[in-house]
């Protein structure tokens, strides 16, 4: 899986997809950006998931 980096970067870049989507009235970009974005938001939910269990096995001695 890409670094968490990546997918910050994909959801910033979305926003501003949506944001020339909605100035130039494109429908189909607005569409695109929104789906992008979401995207993005699910992977760093993943990545946060993953590093509170990567924390949680530190703290209680869990081999992982």
């Amino acid at each position: 899986m890409e670094s968490k980096g990546h997918f910050e970067f994909q959801e910033m870049a979305a926003r501003l997809k949506r944001e020339a989507a909605l100035l130039t009235g494109d429908g189909l970009l607005a569409a695109e950006a929104r789906t992008e974005e979401a995207e993005a938001r699910l992977c760093l939910t993943w990545h946060a998931v993953a590093e509170t269990a990567r924390e949680m096995r530190q703290l209680y001695g869990v081999a992982g």
